[in-house]
């Protein structure tokens, strides 16, 4: 089945910023029927029988809910760099939990499962700023697991130990003797062709898309699609789709002032010159039973702009089953509008490729809508007084159906929101 080829299971982290103790967000749905045709993916693991196709995070400001997508794209980012652009004397800007001297000492660590082409991966290391600490592999073809590699440092040799299990076919001793201290096994692997190892780098590279503060939200996808006709008419269905009332969506090309730099070689000096440039620029065409107007992109709200953003991605997304994490998907979009964007994720006619979202928000109004999660969907964030964050699901709570999660939130019951008498040394 095609949803089953790219999902997201768990992703664990610990000494990691605000994140001291290990931390597992899980993907695997509960035994809960609850939604189960619409809001999970089945798999044919008997350990992960279903898998959910969204999860939505909370906590208060600087509770570290952010930091928790941070981890994820902090991994991704040394999958992806750590053979072909980390130099080997390079140092990482690693954060581990700084408020207490031992953890700041020590390793952060990073792992996660995900399903690839019907086989279970699951794939770690541990690192300084110095180095690669750990490193390993299992592969779950079937329900007992191939230890493909494992990597570890030795303080006594000062040397890595390799460890190979008969699963992993290739090159290994040239692998092995051209991986960096501070470089993964699994990326230079990769970098020297290993087809074998490939996919697993790949799931990072392409099949893992993440946009916060560090890696902002761009149009260009979606200028893109509009070029073509089949594109746009996917765009606006997305928009009607999100209740937008958008009927079409134009391309338009015009000349505007522009400058231009030229530089005579035979004067040799340059000049700015004045001249006309192509600029494209949209234009939204409402319809309605009384007629017809035609607007500029800064005449939609910012949360249409914003939608528009993001239809290319999620498009593609969608169609690819890919696994999409936005940090505060609320300030980019409209309550309504983030209603609507997870349903499409809920609706098989639409997600047809089995794709994930995973989000954080401050938006509680969604944990009063009818049918948008299950309880095993959502998950909290809290930081104690020792500064250390950690994240729960609502499920571990055991609400009954029928409760009501956004005053149950509110009021503290889950944890997860500010205590201004706390924060501010205030008393009751």
């Amino acid at each position: 089945m095609i949803w089953q080829n790219k999902m997201l299971i768990e992703f664990r982290v610990k000494n990691f910023r605000s994140f001291r103790d290990e931390q597992v967000l899980s993907l695997v749905a509960s035994q809960d029927k609850t939604l189960k045709d619409t809001h999970t993916i089945a798999t044919d693991f008997a350990a992960v029988p279903h898998v959910l196709r969204s999860a939505v995070i909370y906590g208060a400001n600087a509770s570290g809910k952010s930091n928790l997508l941070k981890a994820l794209q902090y991994m991704r980012r040394v999958v992806i760099e750590s053979a072909a652009e980390i130099k080997p004397d390079q140092t990482y800007p690693i954060q581990p939990f700084r408020l207490d001297n031992e953890s700041a000492a020590q390793a952060s660590e990073f792992e996660v499962t995900f399903i690839l082409d019907a086989v279970r991966y699951q794939y770690g290391f541990t690192m300084t700023s110095q180095r690669i600490m750990s490193e390993y592999l299992l592969v779950y073809k079937s329900a007992k697991p191939q230890r493909w590699f494992e990597r570890r440092f030795d303080l006594e040799t000062g040397k890595d130990i390799y460890e190979y299990g008969p699963g992993l076919k290739g090159s290994k001793e040239i692998w092995e003797g051209a991986t960096r201290p501070n470089a993964l096994f699994l990326s230079m692997a990769v970098q020297l062709n290993s087809e074998i190892l490939r996919p697993i780098f790949n799931w990072f590279s392409s099949k893992l898309i993440i946009f916060n503060e560090q890696s902002q939200l761009s149009p260009h996808t979606s200028m893109q699609m509009l070029k073509d006709v089949e594109g746009r008419k996917r765009i606006c269905d997305f928009l009607s789709s999100a209740d937008i009332s958008i009927s079409d969506i134009e391309l338009v090309t015009q000349k505007v002032p522009g400058q231009s730099f030229h530089f005579d070689l035979a004067a040799g000096k340059a000049e700015v010159r004045t001249e006309e440039v192509e600029e494209q620029q949209l234009r939204f065409i409402h319809r309605t039973d009384d007629g017809e107007a035609i607007f500029d992109v800064m005449d939609e709200s910012s949360g249409t702009r914003n939608l528009l953003s993001l239809a290319g991605p999620v498009l593609d997304i969608l169609r690819l089953g890919l696994t999409l994490v936005i940090d505060e998907l609320d300030t980019s979009l409209h309550t309504l509008l983030v209603r609507e964007l997870v349903d499409l994720f809920h609706r098989p006619d639409i997600n047809t490729g089995g794709a994930q979202l995973i989000f954080t928000t401050h938006d509680t109004s969604l944990l009063s809508a009818t049918g948008l999660f299950r309880r095993d969907q959502i998950w909290f964030v809290e930081k104690d007084r020792n500064q250390v964050s950690s994240l729960v699901s609502l499920a571990e709570f055991s609400p009954r159906s029928k409760e009501a999660f956004e005053r149950g939130y509110l009021t503290g019951r889950y944890g997860g929101v500010p205590f201004l008498h706390d924060s501010l040394g205030l008393s009751r």
